[in-house]
């Protein structure tokens, strides 16, 4: 059998998302995370093509990379196609938002700081180093959480599409304007985002209305090019162009909100109802595609020569407490109660290492190991497994009502309404067993 024809390469592409979709039906019920599965399965790969002698490290990187810029776009629009703006929600989304941009910036300073004492030495190249590893996987907790309750899957829903949109723009915002002077960048950087802003805002109206318009049955490719040529725009005129997706996003999600007054009267809902079911179709979709290639493509490329080097182990459990003790404080001091299992959700996943493969080569250094990236992406996403394993139905917290609560209820009806009150009292005394359950 020639493993290197075009039949035998559709086969395993084949097979390879076939297996996918399994790992996603058994992350699903068991709670095991399928971005482990799918390491996993790209490292018997390996071994399956080592055994046939066939050497593909030479297309590995340049597949990541490519994978990459599809994946960034796909899982920022796949994030704000499931945020809504309620009013409803704004204490949640309020609290969702802090403890994001909090964690993110105290997490990458406490990170940069351990790496720069104790492996690299400039400290701009650590900061850059330290971004990815701050920065959760609403992918992966986006996927895994469908069992909590509505309240703490809103919030880790929330919490970590803004921990991924942040993440990244922090990133691309450093490695950009990294040999800037500090006042300067800080101007360009202000600028950039007031820029940003103001085009993607003025885009995203525009293609809302423009897409509303389609009248042919044939859209996924038509959206998919939409959404490179946004970004492609950004990056020509060096604009923040996940900012431009995250905006156009916002706006097509939430129509209703963003097109009122006379504005109300340029939009057909139905129309637009069904572009938002074509976009929730195509970003579902390729993030699949993306993730599952992805990923296998990643554990085919894993070294494991410094899997025994105790520094690179030491580095990853340092890591590893950062990340759950800043944690842990910030929601005891933002949420203050019924913090679990939400505080040991905190994978690290496909923008982790999508960033990590985005270090420019004038950031990266050689005494980075990537053993220590390996373990903290296995063992987060271990703990969060863990901590849903535990727990595995989880219902609203609620205050109870006891005894003295039902006297003091008495005691108002009967202020309020004394013949209603009597009453009420006379029924509840009369049937004890009512109180006890």
């Amino acid at each position: 059998m020639d493993l290197s024809s075009a039949y035998s390469k559709a086969i395993a592409i084949s097979i390879v998302l076939i297996i996918s979709y399994f790992f996603n039906q058994a992350a699903k019920k068991y709670n095991i995370p399928s971005v482990i599965l799918l390491i996993g399965l790209g490292i018997g790969v390996r071994e399956f093509l080592n055994a046939f002698e066939i050497d593909l490290s030479s297309y590995l990187h340049e597949t990541l990379e490519l994978l990459g810029i599809v994946g960034l776009i796909m899982i920022v629009l796949e994030a704000t196609l499931d945020l809504k703006l309620k009013r409803e929600k704004k204490r949640l989304l309020i609290q969702a938002l802090s403890i994001a941009i909090l964690y993110l910036f105290i997490t990458t300073l406490a990170i940069a700081y351990l790496l720069h004492e104790f492996l690299i030495d400039d400290y701009v190249r650590a900061f850059t180093y330290a971004i990815p590893f701050s920065i959760l996987s609403s992918t992966i907790i986006i996927s895994s959480v469908t069992n909590l309750s509505e309240t703490k899957r809103e919030f880790l829903i929330y919490e970590s599409t803004f921990s991924d949109i942040l993440g990244i723009m922090l990133f691309y915002f450093l490695i950009e304007n990294v040999n800037m002077e500090a006042s300067k960048a800080v101007l360009n950087i202000s600028g950039d985002i007031i820029i940003t802003v103001v085009a993607s805002i003025v885009l995203s109206y525009s293609l809302v209305l423009l897409l509303q318009f389609l009248d042919v049955k044939v859209k996924l490719f038509f959206l998919i090019a939409i959404l490179v040529l946004l970004y492609s725009i950004g990056k020509i005129f060096h604009l923040s162009s996940l900012l431009i997706i995250m905006v156009f996003g916002l706006i097509l999600n939430n129509y209703i909100l963003f097109f009122r007054g006379k504005l109300k009267n340029w939009i057909r809902k139905d129309a637009i109802d069904d572009i938002l079911e074509d976009f929730h179709v195509v970003t579902l979709e390729s993030s699949f595609v993306v993730r599952t290639f992805f990923f296998v493509i990643f554990g085919m490329s894993l070294d494991f020569s410094g899997i025994g080097q105790l520094s690179s182990i030491l580095l990853a459990a340092g890591i590893l407490l950062i990340i759950y003790v800043i944690r842990f404080l910030l929601f005891k001091s933002i949420i203050r109660k019924h913090i679990n299992p939400q505080v040991w959700i905190a994978p690290r996943g496909l923008v982790t290492v999508l960033l990590f493969f985005s270090i420019p080569l004038g950031l990266q250094d050689p005494n980075f190991n990537a053993t220590i990236l390996m373990i903290v992406i296995v063992v987060t996403s271990l703990i969060m497994s863990g901590a849903l394993m535990a727990r595995k139905e989880d219902f609203e917290e609620k205050e109870m009502l006891s005894f003295e609560d039902w006297e003091e209820l008495d005691q108002e009806l009967e202020r309020l309404n004394p013949e209603a009150g009597k009453t009420d009292s006379g029924n509840r005394k009369a049937s004890p067993e009512t109180t006890r359950n």
